[in-house]
């Protein structure tokens, strides 16, 4: 049962990954993982409910990824995962998907959405020692460059553009 559930989380994060929250259907995952769309909602009551554990998990799959780096890596750290999402499967960071859709998006899955930015802007603004509002102001200033810089080099069809608009970073 955990393997179908990890199946159906899998298929859903891979499709909104390419589409968005819209671009898919309980029948499109069920298809995905050869069941039927009530297995589907047999697990996942609403499509709300699929959304919000797909970026959930992504929350915390990314977050462990990046735990326990040292504070002088920590923008490197993410960096490199965002630029390694792009160049292995050509996608985009779900939670950057999922927040370009926010106001089309049950409440739930805003909510999940909202806690990776919240917790990147958190991590990435305390990477260099600094806190308060300079540390926030410094946290979203790089997240934002790395969801852009992701979008634009995904949209140009030119990985190495990410590169080039992040090298930067520190």
């Amino acid at each position: 049962m955990a393997n179908r559930v990890e199946d159906i989380l899998n298929a859903t994060e891979r499709r909104v990954r390419e589409a968005g929250y819209n671009g898919f259907s309980f029948r499109d995952i069920a298809g995905d993982v050869g069941i039927t769309s009530a297995s589907v909602h047999h697990h996942f009551p609403t499509k709300a409910a699929l959304g919000a554990a797909v970026a959930r998990r992504y929350t915390d799959r990314f977050l462990s990824h990046v735990e326990g780096t040292k504070d002088d890596r920590i923008v490197a750290a993410w960096r490199e995962a965002f630029r390694r999402s792009l160049r292995e499967d050509g996608r985009m960071c779900l939670c950057g998907v999922l927040g370009a859709e926010a106001g089309a998006l049950p409440p739930e899955v805003i909510v999940e959405a909202k806690r990776f930015f919240e917790q990147g802007v958190e991590r990435l603004g305390a990477a260099d020692g600094g806190s308060g509002k300079a540390a926030r102001d410094r946290g979203l200033r790089i997240l934002a460059t790395l969801e852009g810089a992701m979008l634009i080099a995904r949209a140009l069809g030119d990985p190495a553009a990410f590169d080039r608009a992040t090298a930067d970073l520190r």
